[in-house]
């Protein structure tokens, strides 16, 4: 059987070579209300059937729906997918207010389809083969980890005219760079819950280094979000999308009892790493290129046509994930507790940098949560 596809969002295709890769999957149909910009994707990509409503590519012979519209329209489209009984994999963030991700649990719960969250940084090799090595007990107990996304995004929040000057604030403007701490957390937070195997996000505080560089916008130029674990261990967020310097969209550390871990900070450095295991007595970083070996098989196995798909093959690995999803291979792989909780962490830090960085306690979205303790605890 082949499982038919729609995208919404046609300025999103990242995972259209991926699902090019697979077999058992087909997109049949996009979807977008620009459309010069539907025509043009949907004739480069060879897709057929062409939607400005959403609600008509709904009522398609489609199984499943990718969410790749703006941020703030990722539930309402993927509440409308589940209801019409389509399977979803959404961009993320997964919604933009704690209500919405009360929704989406919900919803999901009593669908019964595949939700996945689209968090392809999760997928990048190097991050792979830090959750493998984990997962093998190289690093001992893991206590700290770390992820930082340094993007400067002020040009996308204004939309240019063909004559070359402004005309008009595009979404980034209010539900990026208009929102306080840090909006974008999933790049940054999701490898890294991932390393710690189980463990779940306590607490949240937020600290923000004010307003140099870009005071028209209510952003902060830089904000840093605190996550303590159920555990006691600690994961430290960095999102700047705002200050003037060269970009680093995917830096990660972790340090546990028996190594460490740091990915590179740029001007030729490289992914390195430091194991008890190495020796007591040596002190040095090694390249975790010589580590290679450890990554999962899939990703050994990787064809050319398969790297292509984007982010050295984690594009075309998150569409298999949600395709052997929806064929009852495996669970989803990033779920939709997962996805609420990772994208929790930004929402309750805009409430903690509001107020001097007070630690915010984070819901539990797993199991039956009355209404009543559907609350967030200042």
């Amino acid at each position: 059987m082949t499982i038919k596809v729609g995208i919404v969002g046609a300025r999103g295709l990242s995972t259209m070579k991926g699902f090019r890769s697979i077999p058992e999957a087909e997109v049949v149909a996009l979807c977008d209300l620009n459309e010069t910009l539907l025509e043009a994707q949907a004739a480069k990509h060879d897709i057929p059937k062409r939607f400005r409503i959403f609600e008509d590519m709904l009522e398609a012979d489609i199984d499943a729906i990718v969410i790749a519209t703006p941020m703030q329209m990722h539930v309402p489209h993927t509440l409308q997918a589940l209801e019409a009984g389509k399977h979803v994999l959404s961009e993320v963030t997964a919604g933009v207010t704690m209500d919405e991700l009360w929704w989406l649990k919900e919803l999901v719960e009593k669908q019964n389809k595949v939700y996945m969250m689209a968090e392809n940084y999760c997928y990048i090799p190097e991050n792979q083969l830090i959750l493998n090595m984990v997962r093998q007990g190289l690093f001992g107990d893991v206590y700290f980890g770390e992820g930082e996304y340094l993007h400067n995004i002020k040009h996308m929040a204004i939309r240019p005219s063909q004559e070359g000057r402004d005309s008009g604030r595009t979404w980034r403007h209010y539900w990026q760079l208009g929102k306080r701490g840090t909006f974008y957390p999933t790049h940054s937070l999701g490898p890294v819950m991932q390393w710690f195997q189980g463990d779940r996000i306590q607490s949240v505080a937020c600290f923000g280094t004010g307003w140099n560089t870009s005071p028209e916008y209510r952003q902060e130029d830089t904000s840093i979000t605190m996550c303590q674990m159920t555990s006691g261990k600690l994961i430290k967020i960095r999102v700047d999308c705002l200050s003037k310097r060269p970009h680093n969209m995917k830096y990660y550390s972790l340090q546990g009892t028996q190594g460490s871990y740091e990915a590179p900070r740029g001007l030729g450095d490289q992914h390195k790493i430091w194991l008890t295991s190495m020796g007591e007595d040596s002190i040095h970083w090694k390249p975790l290129s010589e580590y290679h070996h450890l990554l999962p098989e899939r990703y050994k196995q990787i064809t050319e046509e398969q790297r292509k798909a984007g982010h050295w093959g984690g594009d075309f690995f998150i569409v298999q994930d949600f395709v052997d999803a929806i064929k009852g291979i495996k669970k989803s792989e990033i779920d939709v507790y997962d996805a609420c909780e990772w994208t929790a962490a930004g929402l309750l830090s805009e409430l903690s940098v509001m107020n001097g960085g007070k630690a915010i306690e984070m819901p539990n979205f797993r199991g039956h949560i009355p209404y009543k303790d559907q609350i967030i605890k200042m």
